[in-house]
């Protein structure tokens, strides 16, 4: 079962409908959520380590509201060995522990031992694809080898999840990849810029196609 939680499940009716032009609805919610989505959500990432860092995020998003996940990231960075996957790879028990017992994360020993899989899974991925700079080129084939705009409007609303997003779901679990749905594998895709899915009134929108270009 994905528990995936979208952004967009933060919009509430009001904010819709004021929200039918300008800036993406759901960045009025809160100061949080706006400067995550005028500086970063939505930009095509340049590094593979911030990618694995927006997977590691995600995977805690699950069953929560995000602003939930952002307002412990420097704890989650601070206490994730700065989400280097090599160095989460090499964790055991009691590492997943002694961080358990730290109120700066969601102390969810599932979770953590998903990150920690993930980093694995994250290191055979990389190898398999030449290194580092074989990363961003393999997650992009998702999505057709360049963003995706997604056009998208009040009568355009955003899915929770695409046939893309489905099939980087079924071919990161092949992987080894674990608790990266459909739902949680669009909200990475979106994030990561892979999908430009701001409104077409947004200003972030030209911003985020103009560095595509």
């Amino acid at each position: 079962m994905n528990n995936a939680i979208s952004l967009y499940t933060m919009i509430t009716p009001d904010a819709t409908i004021s929200g039918s032009t300008g800036r993406c609805p759901w960045a009025k919610q809160s100061e949080l959520l706006g400067a995550f989505h005028d500086h970063e959500w939505g930009e095509p990432v340049a590094e593979a380590g911030i990618l694995f860092e927006y997977l590691v995020l995600h995977t805690f998003q699950l069953g929560f509201d995000f602003p939930v996940v952002l307002k412990r990231r420097e704890g989650f960075r601070e206490l994730l060995a700065g989400f280097d996957p090599d160095r989460l790879a090499r964790w055991d028990e009691d590492d997943i522990t002694e961080v358990l017992g730290n109120p700066r994360i969601l102390r969810n020993r599932r979770k953590l031992e998903a990150t920690v899989r993930n980093a694995q899974a994250w290191l055979q991925l990389r190898q398999a694809v030449g290194g580092d700079d074989g990363i961003l080129p393999f997650f992009a084939t998702y999505v057709g080898g360049q963003p995706v705009d997604g056009r998208r409007s009040a009568a355009n609303p955003v899915p929770l999840s695409t046939p893309a997003s489905t099939a980087m779901s079924q071919d990161l679990k092949r992987r080894g990849f674990v608790m990266t749905g459909p739902v949680t594998c669009y909200n990475i895709l979106q994030t990561a810029g892979f999908v430009n899915d701001h409104w077409l009134t947004c200003p972030r929108h030209a911003e985020c196609a103009a560095l595509v270009r």
